[in-house]
């Protein structure tokens, strides 16, 4: 096993990299109080280190462009080369765009169509930043979808259905931060006055729920 932990003033530097959507950027809460920040102090305290931090989120990011990031672009896959710690929030636009472009009642076939190259699409994702790692040493964690869309049965369904691919999209140094059940019924509460992204709050509870899923095999 390799392991790319660097030396930071005579101490070991674990380095975390959060790859995704808007969720990774903190859109909907000011800054320094998105789920990466919080995360990374949590991090910090868990590995009893000094954890350095690269935020590589991208408003509106869907999963086919997370995967052409981490195919295509050196300074993505370099980072991801180097982390011990990632984290990954992907599938909501890909969901929410289909949704919205069928006025909020959406198609059962589009959306299996939709949630098929979703799940393919990370897959693949997954994938690369195995290659990437190779035999290094290193945990990743995605972040499942709470839903924007309380009021929609159906969206409901097509979120769970993605949640529940999720927990079995890897192993060993994988788990997944489920926050639907968290955010249901709160969503006043934890959701941004855009009713799609979460605020500080909401935030809170996401690197929460990260963080339970432990630190494997760093703690």
């Amino acid at each position: 096993m390799v392991n790319n932990t660097a030396e930071r003033g005579g101490g070991m530097v674990y380095r975390y990299v959060a790859i995704g959507d808007s969720l990774t950027v903190g859109t909907g809460a000011l800054l320094g109080t998105g789920f990466v920040p919080l995360y990374r102090r949590m991090a910090e305290m868990n590995v009893r280190t000094f954890v350095s931090m690269d935020n590589l989120g991208v408003n509106g990011l869907t999963s086919g462009e997370m995967l052409q990031m981490i195919s295509n672009n050196p300074r993505v896959r370099q980072s991801l080369r180097e982390a011990d710690i990632i984290t990954l929030s992907i599938g909501g636009n890909d969901l929410i765009r289909t949704f919205k472009a069928s006025g909020g009642v959406p198609n059962a076939s589009k959306m299996t169509q939709v949630l098929g190259d979703t799940r393919s699409n990370v897959s693949q994702i997954m994938r690369h930043i195995r290659q990437l790692k190779g035999n290094s040493v290193y945990m990743i964690r995605t972040i499942g979808l709470y839903n924007p869309y309380p009021q929609a049965a159906e969206a409901a369904y097509w979120v769970r259905q993605y949640n529940s691919f999720l927990n079995v999209a890897g192993s060993g140094n994988y788990a997944c931060a489920q926050i639907y059940d968290r955010f249901e019924g709160r969503e006043r509460e934890l959701l941004f006055w855009d009713r799609v992204h979460p605020n500080a709050k909401g935030y809170r509870v996401i690197a929460e729920q990260l963080n339970r899923t432990g630190y494997y095999p760093f703690a």
